[in-house]
């Protein structure tokens, strides 16, 4: 039995409310890492420890990103989203209320699972929508993240100009994000489960979901991990590289992140219309060209100004790369096994995302000790070069699917082509 046509009026409800939930992701994540030094005075949390309470979190996202993938086959991903988001946003504000370390790691802990959830369960209803859709949308949820990270760097910017206490801080931010993801909540779109008979508009009838195998989603997950190994360098290392290795002043050295959250932004803004004139194969390709010249220029740049290019040339490559690595995944596993797949390799795919900020940092900092930063950032460039190789792993292996000619499902949607 065919299933139900989700009406285009309610698939751009859930469109513009599934861009809230990854602004407010964004937002909050910014606000936990951007005051790490002061969260690390709070509960007087030694150098030496900091690194694991640092890598606590994103290996627990990773085990929440695995239970996610098996609560969705019972669950909706819609109802874990909205359970899951109030409580990542209440975890950061544990985090900045507390008063023991035991307290830290708990909120640390809780953030970090509900974190992994939550990514998970918001890119499977990202890439169900671009389904429904018929076209690329998926860049626009991201581009709301980008937003969405740099209002809470500004922010956490704010607090430490005005010496605010992290109570202070993200109290009032929590208590207006809080409200806004259970009031978007209400209006997220996906399929229903598969136990239920029901599918969101696009999945294929008569497709039960069966195992996707790890091995054909593996260089989907190498250039996802890849990615993020060039982000987290980008976060950790920029303003230490302007400063020590060009010279910068202070101040100026805070630039770069900025600049790069910028041009992620503005990147990921018309990303989608890229996707839908070129293709996706040939937007990955070239964003992984340009982030390696990025990476080069960096690399090579005499002084900061000309190290500023490369990190906005960073932001303008990589921003594409994340995105159409989750829409690739679940596109492949929809076609081959059906929607329910398709929620399976996302959750699975999710988890290469915290391999690569596990990694990233610690590899360049590591290379940079032993031989010198310079060199040091040509191995994130080398990296995601890698994804050239892989690039074809982005288009469709059906001609149904196509990226470049993608064909709404609904009248509907083809009606509301023009807007949300």
């Amino acid at each position: 039995m065919t299933a139900p046509l989700v009406p285009g009026a309610q698939l751009r409800h859930g469109r513009v409310s599934l861009a809230l939930s990854f602004f407010v992701q964004g937002a909050v994540f910014a606000l936990l890492v951007t005051r790490i030094p002061a969260i690390q005075d709070r509960y007087g949390i030694s150098d030496g420890l900091l690194p694991a309470f640092l890598a606590a979190v994103p290996v627990l996202a990773g085990l929440g990103s695995v239970l996610t993938e098996h609560l969705v086959k019972r669950v909706r991903p819609s109802r874990v989203l909205r359970w899951v988001q109030p409580v990542v946003c209440l975890a950061l504000l544990a985090v900045g209320s507390g008063n023991g370390l035991a307290q830290a790691a708990v909120a640390l802990g809780l953030f970090g699972l509900a974190v992994g959830a939550l990514d998970a369960s918001m890119n499977m209803l990202g890439v169900s929508l671009q389904r429904a859709y018929g076209r690329s949308i998926m860049l626009g949820f991201h581009a709301a993240y980008s937003l969405g990270g740099i209002v809470g760097a500004s922010l956490a910017w704010v607090g430490a100009h005005w010496q605010l206490s992290l109570e202070v801080l993200y109290g009032p931010v929590v208590a207006v994000l809080v409200p806004l993801a259970v009031v978007a909540g209400r209006w997220f779109v996906d399929r229903e489960p598969a136990s239920d008979g029901a599918a969101l508009s696009g999945d294929a009838p008569g497709k039960a979901a069966s195992p996707v195998a790890m091995r054909l989603l593996l260089p989907l997950c190498l250039v996802m991990a890849f990615a993020y190994i060039g982000d987290s360098t980008v976060s950790n290392w920029s303003a230490k590289y302007l400063q020590d290795v060009l010279g910068s002043s202070e101040q100026l050295a805070t630039v770069p992140y900025n600049v790069y959250m910028v041009t992620t932004l503005l990147g990921r803004a018309v990303g989608d219309l890229g996707v839908r004139r070129f293709g996706a194969v040939a937007v990955v390709r070239t964003g992984a060209v340009v982030a390696a010249g990025g990476f080069a220029v960096v690399a090579a740049a005499p002084g900061p100004w000309a190290g500023m290019a490369g990190f906005t040339l960073l932001g303008l490559g990589l921003c594409v790369i994340v995105p159409q690595t989750f829409a690739a995944a679940g596109r492949y596993a929809f076609e081959k096994h059906g929607a329910g797949a398709s929620d399976t390799a996302v959750a699975r795919l999710n988890i290469f995302n915290y391999v690569g900020f596990l990694v990233g940092s610690p590899l360049v900092g590591a290379l940079g000790d032993a031989w010198s930063y310079r060199g040091a950032m040509l191995v994130p460039m080398v990296l995601v070069l890698v994804t050239l190789v892989y690039a074809r792993s982005f288009g469709p292996s059906d001609a149904r699917y196509g990226d470049v000619h993608e064909r709404p499902r609904t009248a509907d949607v083809e009606r509301g082509s023009n807007g949300l």
